[in-house]
């Protein structure tokens, strides 16, 4: 049902030409990074401040008007399209750095504000905020989604960084959780409720992050491997030997050869690890010495070092664009991505089984990932109108769930769930699904935030 007039009236009284309904904004805010479309949303609208975010969700709870929180844009799973209509709450123009404190290691953000932003007023201080999922994303859709990447294997995931948030509830009501203290035991964990919730609960405002020192010495490194299976190996003997890398990452031949062609680069067609160590320079030599090791057990060859800054930088970026890269081995064709996440002792056999199925299905793709935590991801490129292979495509995908549930793993272990993986949310949790759906039914009855996702669908 179309927002009613009176709704965007008094919208308007509120943003006025930060409201728009121009075909223009709503198709920019249909589209996805991958496969997953749903119909422009009704109206988009761009709040300055908590106060104007609180009205907005007063109103649009008052007459039922859905509301889907929106940060870049970059998410994989469709989790800020607009399934059942209503207002997509762009909030790309909250985009300050409100506070750092340095000597408390900790930065205060609105949500519109991107890593690569904070990061680049933390510059003079020493510190960082660590966590990498590859785009510039904003910090408040990384908290939403929980996010991680190519850092997590070090200095952990989104939950593990969120010390605070500022979170407007669907009938307007503004709350704060967590404190600037290095922990609490004060009641229920409201944060890391809203942290993951996709925006199903509410619209967060304002984020409290842990900081974390620059490292004094940085080297990275890629390593070709002849098999698939020796890299995974590789890296599930590396962390088992306790070797504390900063960033383990795979890429498979097939990533490999996008990349050389996309970014010009001359790596062997062969699966690679690309690795990170920092800390003391003493430490950084003897952690990269241990790792060369394994990975001479594992047939590893090729060592290239990357350890000026300009050499690093340019080595994470190949991993950064490996989706980007992708989609020009087929042209014409859309990604379809999924990830899970595995114990460390079950990777080798669900990379190499997922390669396998892959395989069988007849569709090309590749396989990625952040290895160090059991993570990995597989991009199919499959023609958008070709029903058969994304029927194919989806089924790949469903079996590496299925597999990852088998061994105790989760059906996501970065990009959440949005629309593309809510069928698979009772598999994993079981009556606790329906737990989430009373938590939901409790903050949000009339269902406006984000509904159709995350929970299952409200009476």
């Amino acid at each position: 049902m179309p927002i009613p007039d009176t709704v965007l009236s008094t919208l308007r009284e509120t943003l006025g030409n930060r409201l728009s309904v121009t075909q223009a904004d709503r198709d920019q805010h249909a589209a996805s990074e991958t496969f997953h479309r749903a119909p422009p949303p009704d109206a988009v609208a761009w709040p300055l401040t908590t106060d104007e975010v609180s009205r907005i969700l007063a109103c649009c709870n008052e007459h039922g008007v859905p509301v889907i929180g929106w940060g870049t844009g970059t998410s994989l799973e469709g989790h800020a399209l607009a399934v059942r209509g209503g207002l997509v709450l762009d909030m790309s123009r909250m985009d300050k750095v409100l506070e750092i404190r340095a000597e408390d290691m900790l930065a205060v953000v609105q949500p519109g504000c991107t890593r690569e932003g904070l990061n680049t007023e933390l510059r003079a201080t020493g510190l960082m905020f660590p966590v990498d999922p590859g785009a510039n994303a904003s910090l408040g859709g990384m908290a939403s989604t929980r996010a991680s990447g190519t850092t997590t294997v070090r200095y952990g995931t989104m939950p593990a960084n969120v010390l605070a948030l500022e979170v407007v509830l669907a009938d307007g009501r503004i709350i704060r959780t967590g404190t600037r203290a290095a922990k609490s035991s004060a009641g229920y964990d409201l944060t890391a409720l809203m942290v993951g919730s996709e925006g199903t609960l509410g619209i967060i405002t304002e984020l409290t992050l842990r900081l974390h020192g620059q490292p004094e010495d940085v080297a990275a490194a890629v390593c070709a491997f002849p098999t698939l299976e020796d890299a995974v190996t590789c890296v599930a003997q590396t962390m088992q030997a306790g070797i504390p890398m900063a960033r383990i990452e795979f890429m498979d031949a097939l990533a490999m050869r996008a990349v050389n062609l996309h970014s010009g680069t001359d790596y062997p067609e062969q699966p690679h690890l690309m690795v990170e160590f920092n800390g003391s320079p003493e430490s950084v030599r003897t952690d990269a010495e241990a790792f060369g090791m394994l990975a001479g057990e594992n047939n590893g060859q090729g060592f290239a070092w990357a350890t000026s800054a300009e050499d690093r930088k340019r080595l994470w970026e190949a991993r950064h664009t490996a989706y980007w890269a992708a989609l020009k081995l087929r042209p014409g064709a859309t990604g379809m991505v999924t990830d899970i996440c595995v114990p460390m002792s079950r990777l080798p056999a669900a990379v190499s089984a997922a390669a396998a199925d892959m395989a069988d299905a007849g569709i090309p793709g590749n396989i990625v990932g952040h290895v160090g935590d059991g993570n990995f991801h597989t991009l199919l490129l499959v023609d958008p109108g070709n029903a058969d292979e994304i029927a194919a495509a989806k089924a790949v995908a469903r079996r590496m769930a299925e597999r990852a549930l088998a061994v105790g793993g989760t059906i996501s272990g970065e990009h959440g769930i949005g629309i593309g993986k809510r069928s698979l949310m009772e598999a994993e949790h079981g009556e606790g699904w329906q737990v989430m759906g009373a938590i939901k039914r409790a903050l949000d009855p009339n269902n406006i935030l984000n509904p159709g996702k995350l929970v299952p669908d409200m009476n």
